[in-house]
């Protein structure tokens, strides 16, 4: 099934799409720092599967627009995005799947227009419960290291080192955080895996592999390489300027509900299943979570859940947006 790419207008901006196949919408949401390409496995599934797959490059990332403004990047400008995407392919509603900062993305779109998202999927990131305080204060840090969200805060600290040399930071992160790294998300074994060294230059402690993992081509590093030489990292990076503002914004949903079906998948060697509270809210997530369907923890697997295990993955979506539609 071939994938095709286009422009569309949503919330003022220009959104770059790949897509495939017709039927009910189904919108995939990437993360850090991946595009729509991070999707090409599940469009083409998808898509097979009788189901109109698109996968946007969100906002500030590859061939979308970058609005200049920080506070341009919060979680409702986000779910903005994408009810304008809806509307703009001249659909009420669309299933959800999202991954890394996607997930927050598409839980937050459910829990907000459950009349427009009427079922939901996340990659890595659980749905969260909306924190006592701003979430920088909750994060680890010590004398000699923090976590590399605090890292990424100061406006052109992060993209001067992620952007010197734009393939080798796309190959190490995306090794470095693979189920086929050593320690998924450590950097040495001096430092706990999400810390960073409060000099920074933290790229070049990753690993550089030698030889890709088989789920990771030259292609697709080339193909991403491309896409950050296009834009930067500022955009990305912006999504994480925003952390405590979204908490500010968010507080007429403390507590709110989520109403609408879901799904969850992680990897049993993702980073997120190496910070115990959010270990424990996984394996809790159905407290949180009531409409919780099923919870999938893939052997072996580090944080690119999509492209890791791309079948298992596609297969587990396939099942339950049949029986949500």
């Amino acid at each position: 099934m071939e994938i095709t790419h286009r422009f569309i207008e949503t919330n003022g901006i220009r959104m770059h799409i790949a897509e495939a196949g017709k039927g009910p919408l189904v919108v995939l949401c990437h993360g850090f720092p991946e595009t729509s390409h991070s999707f090409r496995h599940q469009l083409r599934a998808l898509s097979q599967a009788g189901f109109h797959a698109v996968a946007p490059d969100q906002r500030g990332y590859g061939r979308t627009d970058q609005p200049d403004a920080v506070d341009r990047y919060t979680l409702l400008h986000m779910v903005g995005d994408l009810v304008g995407l809806v509307d703009a392919l001249s659909e009420r509603t669309a299933l959800l799947v999202g991954h890394d900062w996607g997930a927050p993305v598409v839980w937050q779109a459910a829990q907000m227009r459950p009349d427009r998202f009427p079922a939901v999927a996340g990659l890595s990131v659980p749905f969260l419960p909306r924190p006592s305080q701003a979430p920088t204060t909750l994060l680890p840090r010590t004398e000699d290291a923090v976590y590399y969200q605090l890292y990424f805060q100061e406006p052109g600290v992060a993209e001067a080192e992620l952007e010197r040399d734009t393939l080798a930071t796309l190959r190490r992160l995306f090794f470095g955080a693979s189920g086929d790294a050593p320690i998924p998300g450590a950097l040495t074994a001096d430092l706990e895996p999400g810390m960073v060294p409060r000099g920074g230059d933290f790229i070049r402690l990753i690993a550089d592999p030698e030889v890709l993992p088989a789920w990771l081509t030259r292609a697709d590093i080339d193909h991403a390489g491309r896409e950050f030489a296009h834009s930067g990292f500022r955009g990305a990076l912006n999504w994480y300027r925003n952390m405590d503002r979204n908490w500010e914004l968010l507080a007429p949903w403390a507590d709110a509900k989520l109403t609408v079906p879901a799904l969850y998948m992680v990897g049993d060697r993702d980073l997120v299943l190496r910070n115990p509270l959010l270990a424990s809210l996984v394996e809790n997530l159905h407290h949180v979570l009531p409409t919780l369907r099923q919870k999938i923890v893939l052997p072996g697997c580090g944080h690119w859940t999509q492209q890791e295990r791309p079948e298992e993955v596609s297969t587990a979506l396939i099942r339950f947006f049949q029986e949500a539609k």
